[in-house]
C-alpha cells in the first residue's frame, strides 16, 4: 500500500498484514548541516586530523594513535568537560601520541537496551531521533571547536550522512564487521576506518572486510537532500585492523599480534594494527586496560612497528552505573571506564 510522505513531523502508522510500524519525519542531512554548519576553518581542521591519522597508519608518522574516551556519551556536559581535559593532555604529549576522543553516539546491543544519544537522548525508551540528531551534531561541533580529532563507531550508514563531516576516525564494530552494508559504507568514507575482529576473536572476517572496504562499490543510498540514489564509491585505502579479543579470548599478546600482522601482509593489506584495550582483551574489567596498554607498548618499544594504535574506554569517574534518576556525574552507563586520573597517568607513562 502506497502512503503519502508525511513532512509535518507527525507520526504515521502503516499497516500491511501483520506488520505495523510508525514513521516520524526527520530533517535531511543537508537541512541539519545547514542548521548546524561546519565553518571552513573547522573543515580544514578535520581534514588535517584525518591526514595525520593516515600518515600514522601508513608508517609515515612514528607516533602512536590513541582513541580514548567514554564508552558512550549520555551527558553532553560531562563529555565537554572530559574533552577539555583531554585536549590539554593531548597538547602536552603530542610529540609521542596522537590522541583522538571517542565520541560514540550509537551503541550496538547484543539484544536490547539504550541505543545511544543519537536515538534516545532523554533515555526514556521512546526514542527521539529529531532531538538526538540535533544534540549529537551540536556536541560534535563543540568538541571540534576545542581542536580535538573525533572518533565514533559507524553503526547506521544514514547517521554518517548527518555527522560524518566532523569525524576523523571511524570504527566498525565486531558485530557489524561482517556486514556488507558497512563494508560498502566504509568504501565511500573520507576518513580512516578500523575494522574490529569478530565477536569470536577471529580476524578473518576483519581481513575480508578490509579488502571489501578498499574496493569500489555501487549500492543503495540516500542523497543529502533525502532522495534515494545509487552511490558509487572509489574504495577506502585507509582501513586497518582493531584487535579486541572475543568470547573470553584475548589477542593483545605478542603471538597474536605477530600472527595478525603476518595475515594482513599475506592478504596484501597494510599491516597496521590497533589494540582495543577494553572489551574481551580486558575481560570487561576497566582497570585491566592499564596492563593491556603497557604490554602492547612494551611490544612496540621492542620493535613491533605493526602496532600503530590503542583504544581505551575512559570517563571522568571510574566504573559504570545502571541508568536511573540519580546518576553519578561523569560515570558511564554502558561499559565500565577508567577514571580521568587513571587515564592521564597511563597516557603520560606510555
Amino acid at each position: 500500500m502506497n502512503m503519502p510522505l508525511n513532512t509535518s513531523g507527525e507520526c504515521q502508522v502503516l499497516s500491511a498484514g501483520s506488520t505495523h510500524r510508525q514513521e516520524t519525519a526527520l530533517p535531511t542531512p543537508a537541512e541539519l548541516r545547514e542548521r548546524l554548519p561546519v565553518e571552513d576553518r573547522l573543515a580544514l581542521q578535520v581534514a588535517k586530523h584525518r591526514q595525520e591519522i593516515r600518515n600514522l597508519l601508513h608508517g609515515e608518522d612514528e607516533r602512536i594513535l590513541v582513541v580514548v574516551g567514554p564508552c558512550s556519551i549520555h551527558d553532553e556536559v560531562a563529555a565537554l568537560e572530559y574533552g577539555e581535559k583531554l585536549k590539554a593532555l593531548a597538547d602536552t604529549v603530542s610529540d609521542r601520541l596522537l590522541i583522538v576522543m571517542r565520541a560514540y553516539l550509537e551503541k550496538p546491543r547484543t539484544t536490547v537496551g539504550w541505543k545511544g544519544l543519537l536515538y534516545d537522548p532523554e533515555r526514556t525508551g521512546s526514542g527521539d531521533l529529531n532531538e538526538g540528531l540535533l544534540r549529537s551534531r551540536r556536541l560534535l561541533l563543540n568538541l571540534a571547536e576545542m581542536g580535538l580529532p573525533l572518533a565514533t563507531e559507524a553503526l547506521s550508514p544514514f547517521a554518517m550522512d548527518y555527522l560524518g563531516d566532523l569525524v576523523s576516525w571511524t570504527a566498525i564494530g565486531a558485530r557489524t564487521t561482517e556486514s556488507q552494508i558497512h563494508r560498502e559504507m566504509v568504501s565511500g568514507l573520507p576518513m580512516p576506518a578500523g575494522f574490529k575482529n569478530g565477536t569470536d576473536g577471529g580476524i578473518n572476517v576483519a581481513i575480508n572486510a578490509m579488502k571489501s572496504g578498499a574496493h569500489p562499490h555501487h549500492h543503495l543510498g540516500v542523497s543529502a537532500n533525502g532522495a534515494p540514489v545509487m552511490v558509487s564509491t572509489r574504495g577506502n585505502p585507509d582501513t586497518h585492523l582493531v584487535l579486541r579479543g572475543g568470547r573470553g579470548i584475548t589477542n593483545y599478546d605478542e603471538g597474536s599480534i605477530q600472527h595478525a600482522a603476518q595475515a594482513l601482509s599475506a592478504a596484501g593489506l597494510c599491516a597496521a594494527i590497533m589494540v582495543d584495550c577494553s572489551h574481551d582483551n580486558a575481560c570487561k574489567q576497566a582497570e585491566r586496560q592499564i596492563d593491556v596498554a603497557r604490554e602492547v607498548m612494551r611490544q612496540r618499544r621492542e620493535g613491533n612497528t605493526s602496532i600503530r594504535g590503542l583504544m581505551l574506554e575512559s570517563f571522568l569517574e571510574a566504573g559504570r552505573q545502571d541508568d536511573g534518576d540519580d546518576l553519578r556525574y561523569g560515570c558511564s552507563i554502558t561499559d565500565p571506564c577508567l577514571c580521568w586520573d587513571q587515564t592521564e597517568a597511563l597516557l603520560r607513562s606510555l
